[in-house]
């Protein structure tokens, strides 16, 4: 890979996931080209290079031309997807809540590359809250009190104090970028 390419990869990896990336939320999205980045090497040197952090990274989903990625910390997504009322909800949609986290990523995966769309409980895995999530799903994506980095159903106060301080987040890192370091050494990351 090109150092340049170094430079965009690390460049949306930090405007995309940031929050992840820094610690307050479980886990991110990030959908990428396949002609832009060398995706296999890039995912291989996050993950070697990511592991002390408990951050990792993976293929959910993919097309022709994009792939769809989950940057997550391992620990904090499976600390939110063992949360009671969380378990109850992935149970109901054909998940094996007993069979780890790497068993509910795959059925994740295999849910997203049906081409139904992103599945719904895909917001508890992004740590969206839960009475969100449910509000979503019961509404049918209607109806909803505050739309951000998700539809709100639940308390507009706790999502906008969330999502302001995952634009902090964006901006930290994106200004970290800017200035010249590289993502690795942003996150310090040896």
């Amino acid at each position: 890979m090109s150092r340049e390419e170094y430079r965009r990869f690390g460049r949306k990896l930090a405007f995309h996931t940031a929050p992840t990336l820094m610690g307050i939320k479980c886990a991110s999205l990030i959908s990428l080209s396949c002609s832009e980045f060398d995706l296999g090497a890039h995912l291989k040197l996050f993950n070697l290079r990511a592991r002390e952090k408990g951050l990792k990274i993976r293929e959910v989903s993919r097309c022709t031309t994009r792939r769809v990625m989950l940057v997550y910390n391992e620990k904090k997504l499976a600390a939110r997807l063992a949360e009671p009322e969380t378990r109850k909800m992935l149970s109901a949609e054909g998940y094996d809540v007993n069979g780890g986290l790497e068993s509910m990523l795959e059925t994740l995966s295999v849910r997203m590359s049906q081409g139904n769309g992103f599945p719904h409980e895909i917001g508890l895995f992004l740590d969206y809250p839960t009475e969100d999530v449910k509000g979503f799903i019961e509404n049918n994506g209607e109806n909803y009190k505050l739309c951000g980095c998700w539809k709100v159903y639940g308390s507009e106060e706790r999502a906008r104090r969330t999502f302001a301080n995952y634009e902090k987040c964006r901006k930290f890192l994106c200004d970290k970028l800017n200035e010249g370091c590289d993502i690795y050494r942003a996150l310090r990351i040896s």
